[in-house]
């Protein structure tokens, strides 16, 4: 059996090119003891890939060089050497831009199914598609909840602004602060459709194409009172937009800031951070990863919300593993609403 995976040749400068990476032909791996084998079926591609791609010193290890490259996955157990999983359970794993991988069972979640047979809604019984665990049930949407409630102390009644509010995380801090009683929220967004789109089907109260001029006018008028709460996904010119329009104690969380990725000089900063002295605002980045302590309360409390349909979810899917560096390359463009997946 043939496994096709995802090989980083070298690392990129500024803009990734597809000579920096090749899709390499291998064995199916074989699973050891305590491991299971992996059919993958879902694979995520997300923006903070692009960091691992560099040598550069930062959060997460970087991808090492002509091996396979890693990132959320869900599939299905072909092969179990381990207990407590079994042939035909699914799971979630860290091992994607591959077709197989062996996973150890310490680092492999079931999901699907076997974990949430169901969600009753008006005691009808909704199945939670497998691919939300990559996204809105996923990290994605651990990270809009744990950066939403946790770092931004979000409260009733905040007026909320979200950058990237038509990406995967983005979608979901807005409709998550509007569930939760925020008086009124704002996303940016890069073409009139996803402007559209977050009024018309994520309930925000109002929305900017950040493309059609400056973004800090753009955010006054949209707000003319201030914002309580930024959630960041972009940085730059956004962030300082964020600043100007923060009210006395207001909070911005860092999530992302795609803007700056592919940057071959440091960008520079914001132009009135004094404003923070005057509103006693607090900025605070935080990482998904400190936070899986809130994934139980997290999934008890959203899965519902989706399974109703008041939570709503967009996934952009992109057809086999051949395309999985054109889907990645998609997320850095843009291109995606709401959460990038490649299906295999």
């Amino acid at each position: 059996m043939i496994n096709r995976e995802w090989h980083l040749l070298s690392r990129p400068i500024g803009w990734p090119k597809p000579e920096d990476f090749a899709l390499v032909e291998t064995e199916v791996p074989t699973p050891r003891e305590g491991q299971v084998l992996v059919r993958n079926k879902y694979l995520s591609v997300d923006p903070y890939m692009r960091g691992r791609m560099s040598a550069a010193k930062s959060y997460a290890a970087p991808f090492e060089l002509g091996k396979v490259m890693q990132g959320g996955a869900v599939g299905e157990v072909i092969e179990s050497n381990a207990e407590g999983i079994e042939v035909g359970d699914h799971v979630l794993h860290f091992f994607g831009w591959r077709e197989y991988a062996a996973v150890d069972a310490k680092n492999a979640v079931k999901v699907g199914p076997a974990v949430i047979p169901a969600v009753k809604v008006d005691d009808q019984a909704h199945e939670v598609p497998l691919s939300t665990y990559l996204g809105v049930l996923g990290m994605t949407g651990l990270t809009a909840y744990a950066g939403l409630l946790r770092t931004a102390s979000f409260k009733e009644g905040d007026v909320v602004f979200v950058s990237g509010a038509a990406g995967a995380v983005g979608s979901q801090v807005g409709q998550l602060a509007k569930l939760l009683g925020a008086s009124r929220v704002i996303g940016s967004a890069g073409s009139d459709e996803k402007v559209k789109l977050l009024v018309e089907e994520y309930g925000f109260d109002a929305a900017f194409n950040y493309k059609s001029g400056p973004v800090a006018e753009q955010l006054r008028e949209a707000a003319p009172d201030g914002i309580d709460v930024y959630f960041d996904n972009v940085g730059g010119d956004h962030l300082e937009a964020a600043i100007g329009s923060l009210r006395e104690g207001g909070r911005i969380a860092v999530c992302g800031m795609i803007s700056v990725y592919n940057n071959t000089e440091p960008a520079p900063g914001p132009r009135n951070l004094a404003r923070l002295i005057q509103t006693r605002g607090r900025i605070e980045g935080f990482l998904v990863g400190d936070h899986y302590d809130l994934q139980p309360e997290f999934v008890q409390k959203v899965a519902p919300w989706v399974a109703s349909g008041e939570l709503k979810y967009r996934e952009t899917v992109v057809e086999g593993i051949e395309n999985n560096l054109e889907a990645f390359l998609g997320v850095l463009r843009g291109d995606n609403i709401g959460k990038m997946i490649v299906k295999l």
